[in-house]
C-alpha cells in the first residue's frame, strides 16, 4: 500500500465516483479573493488534486468560490451532464467572519463562530425534465468554517479526514502531550478543514442536469463532488465490531501504523481499523487450573482486529483483494477474515468475599474465545503499558496479559458463548480462573473469593512502599484490589516535571477512618528526592511541608543546571525530625550515597523492586548487596516496593509484610513503627514467620561471649507462587535448606552461634513453567555474642570506598553548589566515611584511599 499523503486517508470505495467540476477557479484564485487573512494563511492544508476523503474519492483540481458578501451575489451553475446518482457528497468549506457586538460587548444574536443556522449557501440540483431540489447550505449544519473554535461541530456534516486511532505518546509525539494520550484523532485538528455534507437525492433515476450554487451569507468554497450508490448514510458508521485476520504461510504483519494512522496491510475505505494486535492464546480446556497471570503466548498467524466501518465498507489487503466488511456480520468469514462474537450482552459483575458476603476490590481480567481482551465498559480496552501516559486503573503484565481493577462491582459487554474470567485478590486470597457460558439471558455473574490464609488475623499487614503518578483515590482502589494495606504513593520531580506534589499536604492518610475511610486499606503521600549519581531515597509518611528541593544536581532527575545542594543523609534526617520513615529504594541502584545513609544510622529499610516482572523474584544482586551492610551490623529492615510509574507494574507484585503487635490498632502510625523495627518480610506471593528462641524479625539478641545454640523456627504458606525450597542465611550463607511442599511448609532448626551473627528465612518457588526464583525474604534476627562487633572487613572496604566515591563526585565532575552548602554536604560525608574508616583500623585492615581521601598515615611503611 502506497505511503502516506495528506490529501488521502485511507483507500478509495468503488462505490463513489469523483465528479469533476467545470469551474476555472484554482486554490490560487483564493490567494486574491475577498476572503479572511487567516484562511489565506491556511491555504497550504486545503484539498488539491486527486483526493480521498473518509474512503470517498475526489478531484479538487478546480474549485468554485462562492461569495455571499455582500448578500445578493450572483449564483453559479455547474454542468452534472446527465448524472445519475442516489446519493451526492459536497467536499466544502466557508470563510470566518467577525461576530457581530451590542453596544455591551456581547454577541447578539449568538450564533457562534461557527454562525449556527445562518443560511450560507443554497445548491439547487436541476433534473433533465425540467424541475429541481434544494440544498439549503446552514453554518453548523451542512457546513463549517476552514478551522473552528472546540467544540462548535457541524451536526449533519463530518470532518473531511478520517478519525484515526494514533500512537501511543512513546511512539510519537506529533499530536503533543495530552492529546496523544487520547490515541484517536477526530479529524478536525489539521492545518485546513473542510467538511464532508451527504445529500439522499430523492429522485435517483432521473438525470441531473446541473447544480446552481446561489450564495447567500459569507464565502463558500466546494472543493470535491463525488457520487455515489450506497444503501445508507455514506457518512455514518457503525458500531465498533472485531475480526481475525488469517496470515497466509510465512507472512508476517506490520503493526506500525503511518503518520496518518494506517496499517500498511489491512485498510478500510468507508470506515477506519481502531487496532490490530496478535491474537494471545490462551490455554482453553486447562484455562480452570492454569495459574494467576500466567501469560498467553501470542500467536504469529493470527491478527486480531478491532474496526468500524459503514455497511458497505471493504477491507484492503496489502496483496490487492478486497473485503467486504458485510461478509463478517453475524459469525461470517470471507478468505483471510472471519467475524470475532459481538459483546452485546451487557452484564453486571460483583464480586463478594466467601462467608461475609462483602463486596470486594479485585484485579479482574475476562477474554473471549478469539483471545480478545473484554474491558468493562468504564475501562481502557487497550490498556496504555508506557511510562507516565495514562490514568486508568490497569495492569499489563509484560504487554501480553491484560487486567484492569474494579472496586467490587462493574457493568461488562460480553459476547454470547464462552467466556473466560480471572480474578485475583493478594496473597491470602486464592486466585480464580474460570470459565464462564453466557446467554442472551444472562444479566448479573456473581463470583465468590475465599480466604485461605490468616496473615491478616494474626497482625501481619501489607504494603507498597512506591508508588508514583496515581492519583490517591485510583492508588486506594488498585491496592485494595490487590491486598495491599498501605500505599505509599510518592511525589517527585523529573526534570521539569513535577509529579503528585498537588497531592501531598503532609497529613492526610487517605483511607484511614480519620478520613471517612474503612482503616483497613490506606494511602499516604510521601516523596521520592533524587539524585542521579548520589542515589535516591523515599521520605515517607513525614508530616509538614514538602521537604524540598525533591531533587538536585541537573539531569536525569533534576532540571539542567541545578547544582548538587542536598544529600540523601540531610532528607533522611529531615524526614525522621518530621516524624517520617526512610527507605532506600530499588535497592541497591543508584549505588552511591545511601551508604553514608545507612551508616550514619538515617534509613529505616532497604526496598526490594519489581518494576513488573512477577517472574524474576527478589534479586540476588539486591541480596548481596544487603548482606554487607548486615554483615557489618548496620541492621535496616527489608521492605518491598514497586517503584510501579505505568500500567505494566501492579501494586504490591512484590511487597512488605510488617506486623502490628497484638492489642494495637492498625493504622499509618503502627505500620511505620513496624518498619521501625525490622518486624518484616518481602515477598513475590510466600508467606513466612520466623522466631530465633521465639524472638521475631528484626530483634536483636544479645548472648555472653560463649555464645549458644538457638532454636529457629519457622512456617511458610503460598496460595499464589508454588514454593520449592525453604533456607536460613547466617551471615549470608545458607546454612541449612530444605525442599517443601509448594503451599505449605514448617520447621525448626537448631543453631550455634559463636560471634555475632545475623539470621534470616529464605524461600525459592517458582511457577511450573518459570526458573526459581527467591519468592521471599525475611528481615534478619541479629544475635549479639559478648558484645562484639558485626564486622566483614571486606565489606567494610566496599562501603567506604562507595562513600569515597560520593565524595570523589560533589568534589569533581557534581555541578558545584554555593560553598556553604558544598561544605556542609562534605562534613557529613566524611562524618560517615570517618566512622567506616576508624572500625577498619581498629580491625587493623589497612587499604588504599581515592586522592580525594588519602592521607599521610597510610603512605607509612608496613
Amino acid at each position: 500500500m502506497p505511503l502516506m499523503n495528506p490529501q488521502i486517508d485511507g483507500p478509495a470505495s468503488a462505490l463513489f465516483t469523483p465528479i469533476r467540476l467545470k469551474s476555472r477557479q484554482t486554490l490560487r484564485d483564493l490567494e486574491s479573493a475577498a476572503v479572511s487573512d487567516e484562511l489565506k494563511s491556511r491555504l497550504a492544508g486545503a484539498p488539491r488534486g486527486s483526493c480521498i476523503r473518509r474512503g470517498i474519492p475526489f478531484h479538487a483540481d478546480r474549485i468554485v468560490i462562492v461569495d455571499g458578501s455582500p448578500p445578493g451575489g450572483s449564483p453559479l451553475t455547474l454542468p452534472l451532464s446527465g448524472l445519475r446518482a442516489r446519493w451526492l457528497v459536497f467536499l466544502h468549506s466557508s470563510d470566518k467572519r467577525p461576530m457581530e457586538t451590542n453596544v455591551h460587548g456581547f454577541h447578539s444574536p449568538m450564533r457562534g463562530e461557527g454562525q449556527l443556522g445562518e443560511l450560507a449557501c443554497t445548491y439547487h440540483i436541476l433534473y433533465r425534465d425540467g424541475t429541481d431540489a434544494t440544498i439549503p447550505i446552514r453554518g453548523r449544519f451542512q457546513i463549517g468554517a476552514f478551522t473552528k473554535r472546540w467544540g462548535e461541530n457541524c451536526f449533519e456534516a463530518v470532518p473531511d479526514r478520517k478519525p484515526r486511532a494514533i500512537r501511543p505518546p512513546h511512539e510519537q509525539l506529533r499530536q503533543g502531550w495530552g492529546s496523544s494520550q487520547t490515541r484517536v484523532d477526530p479529524g478536525d485538528q489539521e492545518q485546513w478543514l473542510s467538511w464532508l455534507c451527504a445529500w439522499e437525492n430523492p429522485r435517483p433515476d432521473l438525470a441531473m442536469d446541473c447544480i446552481r450554487l446561489e450564495p447567500a451569507a459569507g464565502t463558500v468554497i466546494l472543493f470535491g463532488l463525488a457520487a455515489g450508490s450506497v444503501e445508507s448514510h455514506p457518512l455514518a458508521w457503525g458500531s465498533r465490531r472485531k475480526a481475525m485476520l488469517t496470515l497466509p504461510r510465512g507472512a508476517s504483519f506490520s503493526f506500525d501504523r503511518d503518520e496518518a494512522g494506517l496499517l500498511r496491510d489491512i485498510r478500510l475505505d468507508l470506515g477506519q481499523v481502531i487496532s490490530a494486535l496478535p491474537r494471545p492464546l490462551y490455554p482453553e480446556e486447562q484455562w480452570d487450573s492454569s495459574y494467576n497471570n500466567a501469560l498467553p503466548t501470542l500467536s504469529d498467524t493470527e491478527v486480531l482486529l478491532e474496526y468500524t466501518a459503514h455497511p458497505q465498507a471493504c477491507f484492503h489487503l496489502a496483496d490487492g483483494r478486497t473485503i467486504p466488511a458485510a461478509a463478517l456480520k453475524n459469525a461470517g468469514a470471507s478468505g483471510p477474515l472471519s467475524c470475532v462474537a459481538p459483546s452485546t450482552r451487557r452484564v453486571r459483575l460483583k464480586v463478594v468475599e466467601k462467608g461475609s458476603g462483602r463486596t470486594v476490590p479485585v484485579k479482574l481480567h475476562v477474554h473471549g474465545k478469539g483471545g480478545e481482551y473484554l474491558a468493562p465498559v468504564d475501562r481502557h480496552r487497550i490498556p496504555n503499558p508506557a511510562w507516565f501516559e495514562d490514568y486508568s486503573v490497569d495492569f499489563v503484565h509484560q504487554g501480553a496479559h491484560w487486567c484492569t481493577y474494579i472496586p467490587g462491582e462493574t457493568t461488562i459487554d460480553l459476547p454470547l458463548g464462552t467466556v473466560y474470567l480471572e480474578i485475583a485478590r493478594g496473597f491470602e486470597i486464592r486466585p480464580i480462573r474460570r470459565r464462564l457460558e453466557v446467554s442472551g439471558s444472562t444479566d448479573d455473574i456473581l463470583v465468590e473469593l475465599e480466604r485461605v490464609l490468616s496473615w491478616r488475623e494474626r497482625g501481619w499487614v501489607t504494603a507498597d512502599t512506591h508508588v508514583h503518578f496515581l492519583s490517591p483515590v485510583s492508588a486506594l482502589l488498585e491496592g485494595s484490589a490487590e491486598g495491599v494495606n498501605v500505599v505509599n504513593l510518592l511525589a517527585s520531580q523529573w526534570g521539569e516535571l513535577m509529579t503528585n506534589v498537588g497531592d501531598f499536604d503532609g497529613r492526610t492518610t487517605w483511607g484511614s477512618k480519620e478520613s471517612g475511610g474503612d482503616g483497613e486499606h490506606l494511602v499516604r503521600v510521601g516523596t521520592e528526592n533524587r539524585q542521579h549519581v548520589l542515589g535516591h531515597i523515599s521520605l515517607l509518611g513525614y508530616r509538614g511541608g514538602i521537604i524540598a528541593p525533591m531533587t538536585t544536581g541537573g539531569p536525569d532527575e533534576s532540571a539542567l543546571g541545578d547544582p548538587v545542594e542536598v544529600l540523601l543523609s540531610e532528607w533522611a534526617a529531615a524526614c525522621r525530625k518530621k516524624g517520617g520513615i526512610v527507605i532506600v529504594p530499588h535497592f541497591p541502584n543508584p549505588r552511591a550515597e545511601h551508604a553514608a545513609a545507612i551508616v550514619g544510622g538515617n534509613v529505616d529499610g532497604i526496598e526490594m523492586t519489581t518494576w513488573g516482572d512477577l517472574y524474576s523474584g527478589i534479586s540476588p544482586y539486591s541480596l548481596s548487596d544487603w548482606y554487607r551492610y548486615l554483615n557489618c551490623g548496620y541492621a535496616v529492615a527489608a521492605v518491598g516496593g514497586t517503584d510501579k510509574m505505568s500500567a505494566d507494574t501492579a501494586i504490591g507484585t512484590v511487597r512488605t509484610y510488617a506486623r502490628i503487635p497484638e492489642g494495637r490498632p492498625f493504622t499509618y502510625e503502627e505500620w511505620m513503627e513496624a518498619i521501625r523495627r525490622s518486624e518484616t518480610f518481602v515477598t513475590y506471593g510466600p508467606l513466612i514467620e520466623l522466631s530465633v528462641d521465639g524472638r521475631p524479625m528484626g530483634s536483636r539478641i544479645a548472648v555472653p561471649a560463649s555464645g549458644g545454640t538457638f532454636d529457629v523456627s519457622w512456617k511458610a504458606q503460598s496460595v499464589t507462587v508454588p514454593m520449592s525450597r525453604v533456607e536460613l542465611v547466617v551471615n549470608g550463607e545458607i546454612r541449612h535448606t530444605v525442599s517443601v511442599d509448594p503451599e505449605r511448609a514448617e520447621g525448626n532448626w537448631p543453631l550455634t552461634v559463636d560471634r555475632s551473627s545475623w539470621v534470616a528465612l529464605l524461600v525459592r518457588g517458582h511457577y511450573p513453567d518459570r526458573p526459581e526464583i527467591v519468592a521471599a525474604h525475611s528481615s534478619a534476627v541479629m544475635i549479639e555474642v559478648g558484645g562484639g562487633p558485626f564486622f566483614a572487613a571486606a565489606d567494610a572496604l566496599t562501603i567506604l570506598e562507595q562513600i569515597e566515591g560520593a565524595l570523589a563526585y560533589i568534589d569533581t565532575v557534581g555541578t558545584r553548589a554555593e560553598t556553604a552548602a558544598y561544605k556542609r554536604m562534605r562534613m557529613v560525608l566524611e562524618s560517615a566515611h570517618r566512622s567506616v574508616h576508624n572500625r577498619l583500623h581498629e580491625a587493623g585492615r589497612y587499604h588504599e584511599h581515592t586522592p580525594v581521601t588519602d592521607h599521610p598515615e597510610h603512605h607509612r611503611s608496613q
